[in-house]
């Protein structure tokens, strides 16, 4: 089976006209989505297992994301944010501080701004109470933290990037699960450990439960502020609300989106009250951050997400697309070379060129992203039923055992 989308291809012109280029435009233009499925100006139909890259948690035109949009609207959201409180900031705070080992939340706009308020917690933390002079990071490498500058020094792919250097000094990169290698990178400068519980873009790769409570020990130890970075990896992916927990650590800050608003642009970073409380006010600010409309929706997706009937079926889908990758690996020989990930952050490698499978795959109805460099990245909605989870595998059986795709070099 091939989609053809012939009404997108004139829309997907036009926006090679009017949009920067960061982005390659497909030829297929999306027009409207409904549960795990998007659709094209066409009406063409498309399984979603990327869902924004882990962002449409509940999936899409889900009751509770629709209700936390439309009640909110004829009430306001442009309030002054910072100063007031609100109903649905304080509801979404409670429920999220309720859930966690933090103590105290801040919300932002987006993921790169919560890994940047993040940063600047760690260090004020460590300039009151350890030295002026420790204002270095510990980050891995195959990390992904964001696109601003604190966040992308941070992530290795700007080692890569000189066009946009200089970045911002003090960074040093650590072997992922390999704790002797942080271990080596310790010096009284050192104030904030960053990582990822499963590294995103760096290809799906897990961090062990061993690595990452012997971080915990290795911070806690040296007075290092221990940063996880749970904005791919948080609110449910894992089966637990908080990645942090699947893995059973306790971090001291978090950092969060994506999947926090089902689809709505919300971040946020929460922290523990020893830590939280050098910040004073003027320190840290947000124009839009924490508006009643994305906190209300905040409100209703996690209430939804937090119930532990939603979670275990969370973990029980993430069993069975597993069992059925492993499957379908042995069934088709060498073409999966990997199955990765944890929860319903699942990476394949295989055997193909990326761009050209993730082409393949879209032509035939499946939607997914890649991670790292030749890694497919299937990060479904956490709503996504067994039936969905066939579909999705019998279109992946489609394109790689039939003899369209490349192999790599």
């Amino acid at each position: 089976m091939t989609i053809k989308n012939s009404s997108g291809e004139a829309l997907q012109k036009r926006a090679n006209d009017s949009i920067m280029p960061l982005y390659p435009h497909k030829h297929i233009a999306l027009e409207k989505a409904d549960g795990c499925y998007l659709y094209d100006t066409d009406g063409n139909k498309y399984l979603d297992c990327a869902a924004g890259i882990a962002v449409s948690s509940l999936g899409h035109n889900h009751p509770a994301f629709n209700k936390g949009v439309q009640e909110q609207l004829d009430k306001g959201f442009t309030m002054c944010v910072g100063s007031f409180a609100h109903e649905p900031k304080v509801n979404a705070a409670e429920l999220l501080v309720n859930n966690c080992c933090s103590d105290k939340i801040f919300f932002c706009n987006s993921g790169a701004e919560a890994v940047e308020g993040a940063l600047k917690l760690a260090r004020a933390y460590a300039h009151y109470n350890r030295s002026e002079d420790c204002k270095e990071f510990i980050v891995f490498k195959n990390s992904f933290h964001g696109r601003t500058y604190g966040a992308v020094s941070g992530t290795q792919k700007s080692l890569s990037q000189p066009q946009f250097g200089p970045y911002l000094p003090g960074y040093h990169f650590a072997d992922f699960n390999d704790l002797d290698s942080v271990k080596a990178l310790i010096t009284d400068k050192i104030c904030g450990v960053l990582v990822e519980p499963v590294q995103g873009e760096g290809g799906l790769t897990a961090g062990t439960t061993e690595f990452l409570q012997g971080l915990q020990k290795l911070c806690n130890d040296n007075d290092i502020i221990l940063i996880s970075d749970e904005i791919q990896t948080g609110i449910g992916r894992m089966g637990t609300l908080f990645a942090h927990a699947h893995f059973d650590y306790e971090p001291d800050i978090i950092t969060l989106a994506k999947g926090i608003g089902g689809g709505f642009p919300v971040g946020a970073f929460m922290a523990k009250d020893h830590v939280c409380s050098v910040f004073k006010p003027g320190d840290h600010g947000t124009t839009y951050g924490g508006n009643p409309l994305a906190t209300n929706v905040v409100y209703h997706v996690v209430s939804e997400i937090v119930k532990p009937e939603f979670l275990a079926r969370v973990r029980e889908a993430s069993a069975y697309f597993y069992d059925q990758l492993e499957a379908l690996q042995a069934e088709t020989g060498d073409a999966i070379t990997a199955i990765k990930g944890q929860g319903l952050m699942i990476g394949l490698d295989t055997k193909f060129q990326i761009k050209e499978l993730l082409a393949e795959l879209l032509e035939n109805g499946l939607v997914a992203t890649q991670a790292g460099k030749n890694t497919l990245r299937l990060t479904p909605p956490l709503t996504i039923s067994n039936t969905e989870i066939d579909e999705a595998i019998k279109k992946i059986k489609t394109v790689i055992t039939s003899d369209n795709l490349p192999c790599l070099e």
